[in-house]
């Protein structure tokens, strides 16, 4: 599929209102839904839609608190966001239904193919941010996380131009390490006019990202991956020991994942980091092509 600009379209959830964005005709061929990582945008897959075959129906949201979909107060109920990807399927997916996640997309993918099997023919796990059980904690309350807590919260937050903010990550970690062309979607499609005043300001707020990272550990999905009954395969990237939480040049995602699903297989991609659609989008589009093509 060559590169194209999706049509934006906006679904109404008893939550707020998600934006997504379409390749493709909705019918004519099995639909794929994407869902992007913590801080980013359904944008973020258009280096890797531009590698997937033709008459594919792609589905590409900006997920709750991101992008141009509607921001609540807190982003920490990951189980929770699972009810807008199961919206999304029924509204405007048709079947053979294929759902990919990366990061924090993936394990939200796993929590709504477990409370929706219906809905799901085959997922694809990209480098999830599914852990040990033992790195999850029990009896913590989402409602009495603070944000302001996490070093995240606190990221620069007042940019002149996307142009400004594609310059400033081009050197640094982990953006240097990604397609260029990934970068500059990234940043283009990252910004939103500030609040006040002239300029520009994250579309996924820093406090709600901070949130999603102090969300990450209250729910281990590991009940949920026993539940799901579709095929699932495990794309990891390389392994070795994390220097801290937000460490992604090292995978995130329990080596034994795949075995906890019923059908469930196992692949590592162990030259690239956490970041897989982002440093190699062309390999991961030839990749789930043929994914769909064997099923």
């Amino acid at each position: 599929m060559s590169i194209a600009v999706p049509r934006e379209q906006r679904l109404s959830t008893p939550a707020g209102d998600i934006v997504w964005h379409e390749w493709g005709q909705r019918g004519a061929g099995p639909s794929l839904l994407l869902l992007h990582a913590t801080g980013f945008h359904g944008r973020i897959w258009d280096q890797v839609v531009a590698h997937l075959p033709e008459g594919l129906h792609i589905i590409a949201p900006d997920q709750r608190g991101h992008g141009k979909s509607f921001k609540p107060d807190l982003l920490s109920n990951w189980p929770a966001e699972a009810e807008d990807v199961i919206a999304l399927l029924e509204e405007t997916a048709t079947r053979p239904s294929f759902v990919a996640g990366h990061s924090k997309g993936g394990t939200v993918a796993a929590f709504a193919a477990a409370q929706r099997p219906d809905l799901f023919d085959r997922l694809l796990l990209i480098d999830p941010v599914i852990m040990p059980t033992d790195s999850y904690g029990t009896g913590v309350d989402p409602a009495t996380i603070d944000p302001s807590e996490h070093p995240v919260s606190r990221r620069r937050n007042a940019w002149t131009s996307p142009a400004e903010l594609e310059t400033h990550f081009s050197t640094r970690a982990p953006y240097q390490s990604w397609h260029p062309d990934v970068l500059r979607d990234y940043c283009h499609h990252a910004l939103t006019p500030a609040a006040a005043g002239g300029g520009f300001e994250l579309a996924c707020p820093p406090r709600l990202e901070a949130s999603v990272y102090m969300g990450s550990i209250l729910v281990d999905p590991a009940p949920a991956c026993a539940q799901v009954t579709c095929p699932v395969t495990v794309l990891r990237g390389r392994t070795g020991e994390r220097r801290s939480a937000m460490d992604f040049g090292i995978s995130p995602t329990r080596p034994d994942l795949a075995s906890l699903f019923s059908a469930g297989e196992d692949h590592q991609w162990s030259d690239l980091s956490h970041f897989i659609p982002m440093e190699a989008p062309e390999r991961l589009g030839q990749f789930i092509s043929g994914w769909i093509q064997a099923a």
